[in-house]
């Protein structure tokens, strides 16, 4: 049976296969779908025929469901065709766009469908859109729930820009009761607020000062509070970009009642470690920050383990002057990690160094990813699912230069760093990733939804 695609190589690693499946394998691809797989040999044919070089193998393409595009209204820090051509670079496939930094946030339809129109023919990659939980919306959430977002991302402290507020105790728990009622998803930046005015330091150079003024604390006592309210309703959360290990144990006693409780953590966390991390160097500020390392190995344990369920980038990105802002003073950097483009080789450093094979980390960021968000023919290399590939060389060296990434802006923690593994090539739905090839998403089972495939929707 004829091909659009035959891709033939080596491995074929599919997330949870332990070992590796396929040594030796063909893919078919036909109408964007995954159509055939099979050991090297059975001679599929094909319109395009690709061998995979020797120290290659294929992947499903990464899925990250924490990506900041800012566009519109701060496109200058980064913005659609931007981000997306750096996912694409480094394996990404899909990506899940936060409600903030943008102006205007996505807290309302109308703001949607300009983040939506901003958006349209210019993604090289698959995007869907999260909404936003703010004092102003809340009693309107079905309303943006209906309109295709995949959940609502809330802070319980400061957000660090005035048009996205954070929740209180009174209005978390407002949130939580109302999206229980539509079995809607609240994602949680968790920190307390009053803890961190508790911690507030004087800012300055040195990065112990930083760490010292979000302490676990801070964390422990916002993830609390989100599992109490899970507690009381019903309803689901998911904990974002997780820094500190000392919440875990409320987390997996949490999940152990069962309790609908997910979390993520991110690179940034896996593959830095405070000690490192010298004074004055604002690249590596983000919100919670990069804590020490027994807590890096605590997360590592934790991700083996099964008690943090995705990693995630948290790209967030903003212009030279914003983060370098100060002579390094950690008070007035803005914080957020650039890191997209990098993250499928910086776990793979951290995980091979440990022992941890790449099935795993392939679930971490591709299987774990399009399950949490729904999306069933994402993040898998099985017959039905979409052509979304990768040719990784995973013993490859590469030294990160900030500067040739292809987000907006060459500021990045990774910048220097020496990483193993390199993504070759990419395959969205069987063919190159190029502006205007990515689709818009919809939620699965927004409606209307006529599509026997909902998560193939778009906005054009």
């Amino acid at each position: 049976m004829n091909h659009d695609l035959v891709i033939r190589g080596r491995a074929l690693v599919a997330p949870g296969d332990r070992p590796p499946a396929f040594a030796g394998v063909e893919l078919g691809v036909r109408d964007g779908t995954i159509a055939a797989i099979a050991a090297v040999g059975a001679g599929l044919g094909g319109t395009e025929l690709v061998e995979l070089a020797p120290d290659e193998v294929l992947l499903p393409g990464v899925v990250d469901t924490h990506v900041h595009v800012n566009e519109p209204g701060r496109t200058e820090w980064e913005g659609f065709a931007s981000a997306t051509a750096a996912a694409a670079a480094g394996g990404v496939t899909t990506i899940v766009d936060m409600p903030l930094n943008s102006v205007p946030p996505t807290t309302t339809p109308e703001a949607l469908a300009v983040k939506r129109a901003a958006a349209d023919g210019s993604v090289a990659v698959d995007v869907g859109f999260w909404g936003g939980a703010v004092p102003e919306n809340l009693g309107r959430l079905r309303e943006l729930h209906d309109a295709g977002v995949f959940g609502f991302k809330c802070f319980l402290a400061p957000s660090g820009v005035d048009e996205f507020g954070h929740l209180d105790a009174r209005l978390l728990d407002a949130a939580l009761d109302e999206l229980a009622g539509f079995d809607g998803l609240l994602i949680v930046h968790a920190e307390d607020p009053g803890v961190l005015h508790d911690h507030e330091g004087r800012g300055g150079r040195r990065y112990a000062d930083y760490v010292a003024s979000r302490p676990d604390e801070a964390e422990v006592v916002a993830i609390r509070n989100v599992i109490d309210g899970v507690r009381r309703t019903g309803g689901r959360a998911h904990i974002v970009h997780l820094s500190s290990a000392a919440a875990l144990p409320e987390l997996r006693a949490a999940r152990a009642e069962g309790l609908r409780v997910t979390v993520e953590t991110c690179p940034h966390y896996l593959a830095f470690a405070a000690e490192t991390i010298p004074d004055g160097a604002t690249q590596y500020k983000c919100a919670p920050p990069i804590r020490d390392e027994a807590n890096r190995d605590a997360l590592w344990d934790a991700l083996a383990a099964g008690d943090i369920d995705l990693v995630v980038s948290d790209h967030s990105p903003s212009t030279p002057e914003r983060k370098l802002t100060g002579d390094g003073d950690f008070a007035l950097a803005w914080g957020g990690i650039a890191g997209l483009q990098l993250g499928l080789p910086a776990v793979w450093t951290a995980a091979s160094a440990r022992g941890i094979g790449l099935d795993r980390v392939a679930d971490w960021m591709s299987g774990a990813t399009a399950r949490f968000a729904g999306l069933e023919r994402k993040g898998r290399i099985a017959v039905g699912a979409d052509a979304d590939l990768v040719a990784f060389a995973p013993d490859a060296r590469q030294t990160v230069h900030a500067g040739e990434l292809l987000h907006k802006n060459p500021v990045s923690a990774f910048d220097g760093a020496e990483l193993r593994g390199v993504v070759r090539r990419t395959w969205l739905r069987g063919a190159a990733p190029a502006p205007g090839a990515g689709r818009l998403l919809l939620r699965p089972g927004t409606p209307p939804d006529p599509d026997p495939h909902p998560d193939h929707h778009f906005g054009h």
